[in-house]
């Protein structure tokens, strides 16, 4: 096995994807999102997967049950398993971040340009890994 090695920052603000699934373990996720001004993940709610954020460009809001907190570039944010939450751009750029799943939420490899085609498409973890 190797694993996943590279350049995270690099990866996360290149990336223009809504979701682009780079790795999945047995165990946990990676996960690049880039949300454009105005955009947001969704609100949702994670049982059983507890669920972290790494801000690496921009500016917006998360919504963790009912607590609205603004957020930029550089923040960790750590949603646990059950807890409805929302990432928000409220900016003028791109919010660009990444995201751990633990357990892995989405089917390897996955990549949606645009909220709308992920929305529209069954992606949900089945079983297989990266490697």
């Amino acid at each position: 096995m190797q694993g996943f090695i590279d350049n995270i920052e690099t990866l996360t603000t290149g990336n223009a994807d809504f979701r682009r699934v780079l790795y999945t373990g047995k165990h946990l996720q990676l996960v690049l999102m880039a949300l454009k001004p105005g955009e947001e993940i969704g609100e949702e709610v994670h049982d059983g997967h507890d669920q972290f954020f790494r801000i690496e460009s921009g500016s917006g809001e998360v919504l963790i049950d009912g607590k609205r907190t603004p957020i930029k570039d550089d923040d960790a944010i750590i949603v646990p398993s059950g807890a409805r939450h929302n990432v928000i751009n409220t900016g003028d750029a791109p919010l660009t971040l990444y995201t751990l799943y633990g357990p892995p939420e989405h089917r390897d490899g996955v990549v949606r340009a645009t909220r709308a085609e992920a929305e529209a498409s069954e992606e949900h973890f089945d079983g297989a890994t990266t490697e």
